[in-house]
């Protein structure tokens, strides 16, 4: 027997505009520009630039009261057509500083192939070669199996290869520049460096730890090492100075075309610290003025203000000019507001941390949570985490995340309240100072804590030891 009920339920949905200026807040500046450029080329009603001069029209009525179309001229031609998406400074000076220029070099898939061309080699393993290359990681690591790769030729190039075919073609690559390139692992990558260099004692040494001793070595495990070369440490020392010389990934310090870009940091907002005052401003690259397309706008008015144009076959055109204009609208609406965002979360950071911002040390930053920031600036909590993700300022000390200038508090023994980064800065001051031949436990350095102010439990001083990067002690330890 079916059973109906009336259920009255309470549901929050985002309007199309909301979920445009959600995603538009999580971008970076360059993934910004992207999206802008996109849009233009999506569609016909958004253009780029100022207008030369306002267009001159009264808003029209739609006379047509069958019309299906509801439109009003006056929707898209507004003061706001063409928006100022100028940061206003805090001191109302004149703009500065709208781009901050990088430059793409060359890739190291470009530089591998050019180096490929000075090789004899014959057609087939010209082509094995090249799929090698397209095959290696940004670190220029092969992490793909020879017989995986043996596959892919049979079924993508026709090339019928077995794996020591492709293993001789890759020993060619490793023999390019720079050292360690096409390494499958690790321990191939810093032989392959160690191969290159003089032959000296310390050398010799070091290719024959990685060789025998690779697993112990990246353990730390030092007294099997002595024991197992029979050497002493003074020997040992100066090999393992070799190996950390070396480059773990010798692709890194090449570009990789667009991804490369994509990973480059660019301030979204630049704050100088100029006699005695905080100047904010905002970098505008990808930002450029928008305004409606004015040959859409005149199709409207020549629709809206002539009965005779009011056929279905106009208001089917119309219908999907209306469309277009309102996408261009959103779009113009969602950039101005993210732009809006931005600059009343910048200017709270600012406020809440203005000493940092005058002196540049790290001790002066204060407790700071995205409530504090939410709480000042009448955003939701949600609206400053996108905010602050993926976003840099350049200061007069250095570019910066916006995570950085967030962190929780915690007390000292009298009371104080103080950043959870200040005891972060402690911890690594004695870290580095420590004596590398018997570093600091979690528990030895909670210890030190303690005796400074700050009550931590050991596992909270793990914790803060990760989240800076830093090993544990075991793996600190030197000979």
């Amino acid at each position: 027997m079916l059973k109906q009920q009336l259920q009255q339920k309470l549901q929050q949905k985002l309007s199309p505009q909301q979920i445009q200026l959600i995603r538009l807040l999580e971008l970076p500046t360059i993934e910004l520009e992207e999206r802008v450029k996109h849009e233009l080329e999506e569609n016909p009603a958004l253009e780029e630039g100022k207008e030369a001069e306002e267009f001159e029209g009264m808003e029209a009525e739609d006379t047509n009261e069958d019309s299906a179309v509801d439109i009003s001229l006056g929707d898209y031609l507004t003061e706001d057509d063409i928006p100022d998406y100028k940061l206003r400074e805090m001191s109302e000076r004149s703009e500065r500083k709208e781009d901050v220029p990088f430059s793409i070099g060359e890739s190291l898939q470009e530089a591998l192939l050019q180096q490929l061309g000075l090789r004899e080699l014959d057609e087939t393993q010209m082509k094995i070669a090249e799929y090698i290359i397209g095959n290696l990681d940004d670190d220029g690591y092969l992490r793909r199996d020879l017989a995986a790769i043996a596959d892919d030729l049979v079924f993508q190039a026709g090339q019928d290869v077995d794996e020591k075919g492709i293993e001789s073609i890759l020993y060619v690559i490793q023999d390019f520049e720079p050292a360690g390139i096409g390494a499958r692992n690790l321990q191939e990558c810093l032989l392959l460096q160690l191969d290159r260099r003089t032959k000296t004692p310390a050398v010799t040494l070091a290719i024959r730890l990685l060789s025998d001793y690779f697993d112990d070595f990246t353990r730390k495990h030092y007294d099997k090492i002595l024991r197992g070369l029979s050497v002493d440490e003074s020997a040992l020392k100066a090999a393992i100075q070799e190996i950390t010389s070396l480059n773990p990934k010798p692709g890194s310090s090449w570009g990789s075309s667009l991804e490369t870009a994509m990973n480059l940091v660019i301030p979204d907002f630049i704050v100088e610290a100029h006699n005695g005052e905080l100047i904010l401003s905002m970098n505008s690259r990808g930002v450029p003025d928008l305004h409606i397309n004015r040959e859409y706008a005149e199709m409207f008015q020549d629709y809206v203000g002539n009965k005779a144009n009011q056929t279905s076959e106009m208001r089917d055109a119309v219908q999907f000019v209306k469309q277009k204009l309102d996408s261009a609208q959103w779009f113009i609406e969602a950039i101005k507001q993210r732009q809006e965002t931005l600059r009343r979360t910048m200017e709270v950071i600012i406020l809440l941390q203005q000493e940092f911002f005058f002196t540049g040390d790290d001790a002066s930053l204060r407790p700071m949570i995205l409530k504090d920031v939410a709480e000042k600036t009448g955003y939701d909590i949600s609206t400053i985490s996108r905010v602050s993700n993926s976003k840099y300022v350049q200061t007069n000390f250095g570019v910066y995340p916006l995570k950085y200038f967030f962190s929780e508090s915690m007390q000292t023994d009298t009371g104080e309240e103080i950043s959870t980064r200040e005891v972060k800065k402690i911890m690594k001051e004695h870290i580095e100072a420590e004596d590398k031949r018997k570093p600091l436990t979690d528990e030895e350095l909670a210890k030190i804590l303690k005796e400074k102010g700050y009550i931590i439990a050991r596992r909270t001083v793990a914790k803060y030891r990760e989240q800076l990067g830093i090993p544990v002690a075991r793996l600190r330890k030197e000979i």
